[in-house]
């Protein structure tokens, strides 16, 4: 089980508000919804990313008796909400845009329509789940776009904030089409391939270089990488094209597959080992770049026409470094069939249940959303769609390489200029409009506020 069913990962005042609506019998059906105010600076669209993990967490949501017991040791419950929480199992609907959709501000991405009870408690867990993901997926996929069609690899898991945000930042790293990842929990876990080298302490170990590169070969089973900027790039790089053709001569069952590049003038030692390695007709050895890159700096080499065969991105993507956090909210937007709305300044929200329609050119391209009510018939694709009903599951979810799949089709549908990795601006962010129906909920609603 990925999620576990921990019923206490959710902030304390979702329970004393819970206590309260026991209470006082507000029980009726509640519509929450899950969006992002607005998108960080450096940000064009986000992807959606962690929808498994959300609906696991819901279908096995429970409060265990050890649970149960500490909450009454708090002295804040009382028993019979807590006799309430112990049988407590989500009874709601989920509706959601498919994992690895692209996304803009103020577009719900998920939507929970439950008891209000229900609807309330999860809110921390789902934005805990769906927040990080997301963050990841977005970030990664910048550098999936840099690379232009060479592999990217996730290098990160010991940058990453503790072990299970290193296995779903691989996770989201693969689902914005990375190649590979490092982490092997990940690889068993969720089926990412895997992909990893050596460190410079195997070479420091040694007393000679040659002989590191040796006994690495001689005992991997498979195609080795070396990395080879330990002490000098290219007199290593010449070490390995010895070795290469010596193995190739005698038909050794060791292959080097790479060599990995992991400081220094990047581009030009890559240039230089590249013709090292023709010089010894080594033109099958692959070269991987790595040490500190982020989207831009994948895309100076790519555009300096770097013979680079591979990036291997860590801590940039697995901590998100230029945008770690994302202005993502779990708001009420419906109660008793009655729209809600609320009106802070800087945080009002359009009330109602909501629905995205995405709008394609002639080409399929995606040219525009319209956020309107769930009930209107909008022109495009309804993108939020059933997952769960009555708590359970009502649309089988595809497993990671489908979403992976289905993350690169909405990638390569956006407009070319969406895909740049500057700053967005006014003139380039996807147009997302306000239906006339939404707007007159909202209008009428003000209109009868005190």
């Amino acid at each position: 089980m990925e999620c576990g069913s921990r019923g206490l990962l959710l902030d304390l005042y979702q329970l004393t508000m819970g206590q309260a609506y026991f209470q006082r019998d507000i029980r009726e059906t509640a519509v929450f919804e899950l969006f992002t105010r607005k998108l960080p600076p450096s940000r064009r669209f986000l992807i959606a990313a962690g929808l498994p993990q959300v609906v696991e967490y819901l279908e096995t949501l429970h409060f265990g008796a050890a649970e149960i017991e500490y909450l009454a040791s708090l002295g804040t419950f009382q028993s019979s909400f807590l006799d309430y929480l112990a049988g407590l199992r989500f009874t709601g609907a989920l509706h959601a845009m498919p994992e690895g959709t692209a996304f803009f501000a103020d577009e719900p991405v998920l939507r929970i329509t439950a008891p209000m009870i229900e609807a309330q408690l999860v809110e921390s867990r789902i934005l805990n789940i769906l927040h990080f993901q997301t963050v990841i997926a977005s970030k990664a996929v910048r550098c999936v776009l840099a690379a232009a069609g060479r592999k990217v690899i996730d290098f990160g898991m010991r940058r990453a904030h503790e072990g299970d945000a290193a296995l779903y930042a691989a996770r989201a790293a693969y689902l914005a089409g990375f190649h590979a990842t490092a982490t092997v929990e990940a690889g068993r876990r969720f089926g990412i391939p895997l992909s990893g080298t050596m460190a410079h302490s195997f070479v420091q170990a040694h007393d000679r270089e040659e002989d590191a590169f040796r006994d690495f070969v001689a005992s991997y089973r498979g195609e080795a990488t070396l990395l080879v900027d330990t002490y000098d790039t290219r007199r290593a790089t010449e070490l390995v094209g010895n070795l290469a053709r010596e193995l190739a001569t005698r038909n050794d069952p060791g292959r080097i597959r790479a060599i990995r590049i992991d400081s220094g003038d990047l581009a030009e030692d890559a240039r230089a080992a590249r013709a090292i390695l023709d010089q010894h007709l080594c033109h099958d050895v692959r070269i991987v770049l790595s040490g500190g890159l982020d989207e831009h700096s994948v895309d100076e080499l790519v555009r300096a026409n770097v013979p680079a065969d591979a990036f291997g991105v860590g801590t940039s993507v697995d901590a998100s470094a230029d945008a770690p956090t994302l202005d993502m909210v779990y708001k009420l937007q419906e109660y008793e069939g009655k729209p809600r709305r609320k009106l802070s300044p800087g945080k009002a929200t359009w009330p109602g249940t909501k629905q995205v329609f995405r709008q394609r050119d002639s080409r399929g391209q995606i040219s525009g959303d319209q956020i309107g009510l769930a009930e209107e018939a909008l022109p495009g694709q309804p993108l939020l769609i059933p997952m769960l009903s009555a708590g359970r599951r009502v649309t089988a979810l595809p497993d990671l390489r489908g979403s992976r799949q289905y993350c690169a089709r909405e990638v390569s549908e956006l407009p070319a200029w969406a895909r740049e990795l500057g700053a967005a601006t006014t003139s380039s962010t996807l147009p997302v409009s306000i239906s006339a129906g939404l707007q007159a909920l909202t209008a009428g609603f003000d209109a009868r506020q005190p």
